[in-house]
């Protein structure tokens, strides 16, 4: 490529200058046009919410003064149609070429391939590159070319392949492209991504926050010099900084997660020089959270239904209760159990809640309220200032039980005792719950068994400034039985319907992932296309073959019956992660739209799957498991009432 070559740089959850390979190889080659369209239409209902829009329009300042002391204009662009404004910064310009670092939620992934198709067909170059991740998705497959299934067989592979160094350094000067036609820029404020009436609410934003690269470069250093060692220990800590915070600046790409992996890693060696075994022990930590949202693309990738359907086939059974006068309790935190709703109001108030905050208060409302998991993933994206699709995605099918390795279904954890483990004294309670604050700490946790003397003394009255329990602990696990129960009986019921020809059960096809093949991915060509490169981002396709299949996830104890005896040791072996380890697996330090609907969307890549073929069960199997898990669910019961 000649030095005089003409370059569109597409900027979009990749703001920064350093390690930016899109900008970077514009640079080598040219002059270079850095633009970032704002298309509202186009985000539909992954719209973002008024936190996360406040972080980008911060963040797109620091980038257009970054911008500008190099040498170039940055170009904001508010429009309808990506493509439309792509095509009128080519033919004002004069550019041949496109680039732009990749992204790999659903939305995206179909918007690209078919922007990349468009411009091919009209003769224009476009590269795209890997600006986001360790890895590509297509990179990692298991030795029979299958995808990974469970986090930590992903993230094994993932730590024994060879990193590549950073090799993105800043460019030290821009030469900008003359622009000869017609572009209709605008303002960051004419973007439209505050109003006047959150701008209030915003400022408070300010003062805890600092968005942009080159704060995220300077978080980064002080995490991993001052905080970084004592990770292990403070990570659990609900009140305070006690997590990197690092989540925001990665989300919008404002951060390198090879820098991030890297920085620590490097800590990591000299720890173990040093023989600092915490040391150590918290960079394992604390990469395993990098992991995390690495496997949250990843899964993303290879299952692009996943932000709409479970990956796991059984739970489309479940009766998930769509009772929006509880949603509503939930979001507002007046549950009447302290850890969620101090939990709620803080999110609300400021846009971040710690990630074990989000495993509890998710959980609450998945096994207690039975509330449609998406509506609290959509939620979430609404109200978090890292919100996070793929994050979001991973967190809540964790808990929900709709991954191989999360949370099972029937695991319901008592806010009491989450918060006598990570809430000891009461202070995160205390601060967030002022109606609170005066409760001794026996029982701050659990307020409805306080003394009557005790809550007058305390200023506390239930029911009035603040609520009784919404629903009682162990009422929630009898609703929660019964609705796996029915879940279990539906299933059955279906695939015997489907099985004795008599009658065809009709549904998407996207759920019934039962049987169906573990996707591999190929890259989409066309042959008359000028742009392809090894570094291209490449699109999921399924395709037909014995390449394995995914599994109803059951409890333990009824897959242990159901597995041969000789094969029980192994398997414990390999599930038989610690409780404490397996928490930590869900929204990796990260993670609804303004509409509260369930979309129905459905996409063109990919887009194949086939309903389950799989024997009906028996009536006196489904017995046996629902007496199996009965004694399960009792013995859990007593434990928790002893404080096990």
């Amino acid at each position: 490529m000649s030095s005089s070559s003409k370059t569109i740089v597409w900027f979009r959850r990749d703001l920064r200058i350093d390690d930016n390979p899109a900008l970077a190889a514009a640079a080598r080659d040219g002059s270079v046009f850095p633009v970032y369209i704002w298309c509202p239409k186009e985000e539909e209902q992954f719209y973002p919410g008024r936190v996360s829009r406040w972080w980008l329009k911060q963040s797109l300042a620091h980038l257009e003064q970054s911008l500008k002391s190099l040498g170039a204009e940055f170009v904001l662009i508010k429009t309808h149609s990506t493509l439309s404004a792509l095509l009128d910064c080519i033919k004002a310009t004069g550019a041949t070429k496109l680039v732009f670092n990749h992204l790999y939620d659903p939305v995206s992934l179909v918007r690209d391939h078919n922007i990349k198709e468009k411009l091919a067909e009209a003769g224009i170059s476009v590269r795209s590159y890997n600006g986001d991740l360790l890895y590509e998705p297509w990179e990692i497959y298991d030795e029979k070319g299958q995808a990974f299934m469970t986090f930590d067989a992903y993230w094994d592979k993932c730590l024994n392949m060879q990193m590549e160094p950073i090799s993105f350094l800043p460019p030290w000067r821009l030469v900008q492209v003359a622009v000869t036609g017609t572009v209709e820029r605008c303002s960051i404020e004419d973007l439209g991504l505050e109003n006047e009436t959150e701008k209030a609410s915003n400022a408070l934003l300010g003062r805890a926050w600092s968005p942009g690269w080159g704060s995220a470069d300077k978080a980064i250093t002080e995490f991993v010099e001052h905080n970084l060692c004592d990770y292990s220990r403070s990570r659990l800590k609900v009140g305070g900084n006690s997590t990197s915070l690092l989540s925001p600046y990665l989300h919008f790409g404002e951060l390198s997660v090879r820098k991030v992996f890297q920085s620590a890693r490097m800590k990591q060696i000299l720890w173990r020089r040093e023989q600092n075994s915490q040391g150590e022990e918290s960079v394992t930590l604390f990469l395993k959270a990098v992991g995390l949202r690495e496997y949250s693309r990843y899964l993303t990738f290879n299952f692009p239904f996943t932000h709409e359907r479970p990956l796991l086939s059984n739970l489309k059974y479940f009766p998930w209760n769509a009772d929006v006068n509880r949603f509503k309790a939930w979001r507002q935190g007046r549950t009447g159990y302290p850890l969620v709703d101090a939990g709620m109001r803080e999110l609300w108030a400021t846009g971040w809640i710690h990630n074990r905050i989000r495993v509890i208060v998710s959980s609450f409302a998945v096994k207690f309220l039975l509330l449609p998991w998406r509506w609290g993933m959509k939620y979430f994206w609404d109200t978090l200032l890292d919100a996070d699709l793929e994050c979001d995605i991973l967190g809540w099918q964790y808990i929900s039980g709709s991954l191989p390795d999360g949370h099972e279904l029937e695991r319901l954890d008592s806010p009491q005792i989450q918060g006598s483990k990570f809430d000891p004294e009461g202070e995160y309670v205390r601060q967030w719950l002022p109606e609170l604050a005066r409760m001794p700490t026996e029982w701050i946790h659990h307020p409805w068994d306080a003394p009557h003397t005790v809550l007058k003394a305390a200023g506390v009255e239930l029911g009035l400034n603040y609520p009784k329990p919404i629903i009682d602990i162990d009422i929630a696990r009898e609703h929660l039985r019964e609705a796996i129960f029915k879940m279990w009986e539906m299933e059955a019921a279906a695939k015997a319907a489907t099985s004795d020809g008599m009658n065809e059960e009709v549904f998407d096809n996207s759920i019934g992932i039962e049987t169906s093949a573990i996707p591999k991915v190929i890259l989409k060509e066309n042959s008359s296309c000028p742009t392809y490169s090894s570094n291209d981002q490449r699109v999921p396709s399924f395709q037909n073959g014995n390449n394995g299949s995914l599994h109803r996830k059951r409890a333990k104890c009824v897959e242990e019956e159901r597995l041969p005896a000789d094969k029980s040791n192994n398997h414990n072996k390999q599930t038989g992660t610690s409780r404490g380890e397996e928490d930590l697996c869900s929204t990796a330090e990260s993670s609804a739209s303004k509409r509260q609907s369930i979309s129905r969307m459905s996409f063109s890549v990919p887009r194949s799957c086939s309903l389950s073929d799989g024997r009906p069960m028996q009536e006196c199997e489904l017995s046996d498991m629902k007496q199996s898990w009965q004694e399960k669910i009792d013995l859990e019961q007593t434990s928790s009432k002893n404080g096990n």
